[in-house]
């Protein structure tokens, strides 16, 4: 393996700001943003729970005025009623 570096390889500095917006430029579009700017991270790790949130969505996703309180069996046929159909049934009679 040779010792001599390619002089077109890139440093290994992964932020690129030349695209970066200039403030006061005409935007059409979205404005870009520099790599090094901080991001805004809307989930606090110290009370971030996944079980909890996700119970909370089950309960908030639920809505109780749709459920029946009543049995709903009620306009069912006694047991014994229904019958299978046998293996005739339906084919014509030779």
């Amino acid at each position: 393996m040779s010792t001599t570096q390619n002089s077109d390889a890139p440093a290994g500095d992964a932020a690129d700001n030349d695209y970066v917006s200039r403030p006061g430029q005409a935007q059409a579009g979205v404005p870009v943003q520099c790599d090094n700017a901080a991001v805004e991270d809307p989930i606090d790790g110290a009370t971030a729970d996944s079980d909890a949130q996700l119970e909370k969505d089950d309960k908030d996703a639920i809505d109780k005025s749709n459920i029946v309180d009543s049995r709903t069996r009620g306009a069912a046929k006694s047991s014994g009623t229904y019958t299978e159909p046998g293996d005739e049934e339906g084919m014509p009679k030779e």
